[in-house]
Parts: structure tokens; sequence; C-alpha cells
């Protein structure tokens, strides 16, 4: 793993790159949030793939002298997103101004959710379109340093969280309301210890309490997909985050978002009441007009 202080470096200087959309687009950072983590997710992406790639080939099965061709499988069993050419970062970073840069990264979107039914409509697309072709081009770039290349570990679900906690600051979306903070989290997975069968997060935001879960088993030496993920999020944006954040550190998850997930008043998780392994939670303290007429009989609050 890269040492701390140049961890640091390489995040404040990725967050400065994509902070050049606030000087160099009309968009404000609640529009422009979610196209930034779209690229961020892209990357990382790409990170865990070239991490992997080279010894999934070297084990390829070969039939009449012809190795098969890499499948998603393959990069699955990794905890790895498998991409398509067209969805590598590079071949992204490499498009000239020539080229539409939005339609090619809605493209590699497109090919990622053609694989994985769980992103299917959560990864963000026409969102690029409003970004100017040479703004995007030093966006790709100023998203992909050398000394990103030439890091290791999983440095990269460190920037992901780096991105959330910067946007969250910044009041990007519904008050930071989507993000709980890294240290909060991490005492209560700490606390809870959460290590097998099913984790319930009712108001799961961008789903850290998942991700931080999954750390927790890799740092006792077991394998985090032995965990199912359940979360709950009313907000449809936020829904798309924590697919998003999942996905990028190689886990999956059951979550359901939108206006009838409103935990309060929904069980969206039929039959997860009562037999979920952990329940945890950072509840929104700020909410105080919830209709006790419509929860006096829910037995979640027995």
């Amino acid at each position: 793993m890269a040492q701390l202080e140049n961890i640091e470096a390489i995040e404040k200087r990725l967050w400065k790159a994509a902070d050049t959309l606030r000087s160099n687009s009309e968009l404000a950072s609640n529009e422009y949030f979610l196209p930034v983590m779209g690229l961020i997710f892209l990357r990382h992406a790409y990170s865990r793939y070239l991490a992997i790639k080279d010894d999934i080939v070297a084990k390829l099965p070969s039939r009449g002298g012809k190795t098969r061709e890499l499948t998603k499988e393959d990069f699955s069993q990794k905890s790895a997103i498998f991409l398509k050419p067209e969805a590598q970062f590079d071949y992204l970073v490499a498009l000239t101004d020539a080229d539409d840069r939005a339609e090619k990264i809605i493209q590699a979107m497109e090919a990622i959710e053609a694989d994985y039914r769980n992103l299917r409509d959560q990864l963000p697309k026409q969102e690029y379109r409003t970004i100017p072709n040479e703004v995007l081009g030093q966006l790709l770039r100023g998203l992909n340093p050398d000394e990103l290349k030439k890091a290791t570990g999983d440095i990269f679900g460190r920037i992901y969280e780096y991105f959330l906690t910067a946007f969250a600051d910044q009041g990007a979306h519904d008050g930071g309301e989507f993000f709980t903070p890294v240290s909060l989290v991490q005492l209560i997975v700490n606390v809870i210890e959460p290590d097998h069968g099913k984790i319930f997060d009712p108001v799961c935001g961008s789903g850290g309490m998942f991700v931080q879960s999954a750390h927790f088993m890799e740092q006792h030496q077991q394998d985090p997909t032995q965990l199912t993920f359940y979360g709950h999020e009313k907000n449809r944006v936020t829904t798309r985050l924590a697919k998003m954040n999942l996905a990028v550190h190689g886990l999956e998850g059951n979550i359901i978002g939108g206006e009838p997930a409103i935990t309060y008043y929904n069980d969206q998780h039929d039959g997860l009441f009562g037999s979920a392994d952990f329940v945890m939670a950072n509840p929104p303290f700020n909410v105080d007009e919830v209709d006790a007429e419509k929860v006096k009989n829910d037995p979640r609050q027995n």
C-alpha cells in the first residue's frame, strides 16, 4: 500500500481535478457530484480490473492452442467488475477533443450495466451531456495521475470514500444526508462485529455500513462474500450511490430505493424483519414529523 501521506496527496489532487467543474462549467456541486462519482467508480473499477487481470489470464484454460476469452464470471470470483474495452478508463482518457466524450462515457456505463443487472439504470449517463467536451477531457486526465497508477492496495476504495465525504461537507446532496462519516461507521461496525449472515440498514444512504462490514471481515481474514446486504433508502439518487459504492468494492446487495422505501412506513424487505443477523444504522435523527398514526400497528416498533 502506498504511504499514508502519498494517499492523502493523491486524494487532494483528485479532488482538485474534480472541483474544476465549479469554475469551468455552469454546474453547481449538487449537479456535478453524481457524474464525478460515476467517473471515480469507473476509475476504481479499472484499477481492480487491472490488479487481477494478469493472474486470471495466466490461469485461463486452453483448447487446441486457443485460450478462451475473459468473462465477467472470472472477475466476479475475485470481487471485481469485468470491463469491456470501451469501458476501460485508459480508453476514455485517450479520447481527443474531436471525440464526443459524453457519448463514450455513456457507452462505457451502458456496457457495465448490460453485464450487471444490479447496476442497470443506476449509473450516471445523460448527466455527462451537461459538461463541456473539453472539460470532460480535463476531468478524465485529472482523475488518472501517474502516481495513482503506481499505487497498490485498495487505495481507490479509500478515494471513493474521500469523495463522498468531500461532497457531503460541501452540502452537495440533501444537506449531506447521504453520507455518515467513516469514523462513525467504523465505530458502529467495531461494536456490533458483523461477521456472518444478513446485514440490514433501514436507512442505508450510500452504503457505508455495508462497505465497512466487509472491511471488518477482511481485517479478520474472513471472506466478506459470506455477508448478505439489505438496505432501504428513500432517495433515488442516493440509492444509485449505494449500489455504485457496493459494486466498486466488489460487493453485492439488495438495496431498495425511492419513495415507497421510506423506512418509517414501508417494510420493503418482506420477511427480513426478525431474521436479520445484524441491524445497523445511523437513523435520521433530525426527522420529527413522522405520522404516528401510520405506524401504530407496525410490528417493527415492538
